[in-house]
This record gives structure tokens, sequence and C-alpha cells, in this order.
């Protein structure tokens, strides 16, 4: 079993392989270790075949040491509820990646313009500590982010309309064996829409 600290390298380079950012960097935000302590893990991990001799991305064994959880929805307001499921969603696994819908998306799911942009939804919700990874959406075509991600749980929240059926069929056409959990929220009314609904409803009765 690896220990937590070879599981920070794992992961740090896992997204950085997805977002092409630097895996250093990223594992010396996450810890307090030297240039040193970091070479000298990641050397392990090559010696053991988790990670390539590029120091950048991950062997086969390497990947499939991580168990990766993806997430998605719209996040124009966070609220308890969105806390709650993401926390839920991140203790299935090693790393949360998190999809937040695009502006076009939001249109046609809530029917009307979102708050905030998609680029201000994904920087709200990376900086979220149980997150990993914050990616925009495709609008075409879900399983393209799903295939770039390759995660072995996919978690829906209590109010998506997604199906668990139509998920899974979707997940085989791309060759990806993902389970699909439905996470409860303990604040079933909690929403964005409900939230700037009743914000708007307040103001107007000052």
């Amino acid at each position: 079993m690896l220990k937590s600290s070879k599981r920070v390298i794992l992961s740090s380079i896992y997204v950085s392989q997805i977002d092409g950012t630097n895996p250093i960097e990223r594992i010396k935000e996450k810890t307090a270790w030297s240039d040193d302590q970091i070479n000298s893990e990641i050397d392990d991990l090559i010696k053991n075949q988790f990670v390539n001799e590029d120091k950048k991305s991950l062997t086969e064994s390497g990947r499939s040491s991580l168990k990766v959880v993806l997430a998605g929805g719209v996040f124009d307001i966070i609220h308890p509820g969105h806390i709650y499921t993401l926390n839920a969603a991140k203790e299935l696994g090693d790393v949360l990646v998190v999809v937040v819908a695009t502006d076009n998306t939001t249109v046609k799911m809530k029917k009307r313009q979102p708050l905030h942009s998609q680029e201000q939804r994904q920087e709200l919700v990376n900086s979220l500590s149980m997150v990993d990874l914050c990616l925009i959406g495709q609008e075409d075509d879900i399983f393209k982010t799903v295939n770039n991600v390759r995660p072995q749980i996919i978690a829906l929240g209590y109010d998506q309309v997604h199906q668990e059926k139509a998920i899974t069929e979707g997940c085989k056409k791309i060759n990806l064996d993902a389970k699909v959990a439905r996470l409860q929220s303990p604040i079933p009314d909690s929403s964005s829409s409900k939230i700037q609904k009743e914000y708007g409803e307040s103001i107007h009765g000052i």
C-alpha cells in the first residue's frame, strides 16, 4: 500500500498531465517539502515503476494505483450542499476532478444566465480545498471530458438529472469501466437557483 506522501506526488503528477502545469510546483503547494525531498520521493516512485523517467507522467501502474473521482455541476453560487457533496465525492477516492458546465449549457439547464462566467466558476471551484482540479466542460459531448480524466468513479449530486444507466453506457463506448455513485445532500432544499430567487425577493422587500 502506498504511503500518503507517495499519493500526494502521484495525484499531483496526474493533475499536471491534464492541465499542463508543473507537478513540482503543485507538490510544493500541497507540502512543505524541499526540492531534494520531492526529487528523492519521485526517484523512488520511478524505481518502483509508478512514475516515468521524465518525472512528469505516470506509468500504467502509477495511474491505476490512483482512484480518481469525477463530479460535475454548474456551481454558480457555492452553498453548503455543494460543500457536503464535494467532500463526500473526495472521500470516494484519492483525486477529485470537478467539471463546471459552460455558460451555454447552464442557460439550457437553468433557463437563465449564470451570475458568474464559466471561468469565474472554474476559479471558484478550484479554490476549494477538497478539489484537486476543476475543468470547464465540453458542450457537444460530456464524454470527451470523461475520456480525458478517465475516472474510476463518477459522482452525481442528489439533484442532478443525469441517469446512472446512460452514464454507464456512455463510459462503455469509450472503454471505461467507471462506477456511478449518487451522493445525497443533507440540505436537499439548498440550490443556487433557490438562493438567487430568495435573495432577489429579499432585496425587493426592502
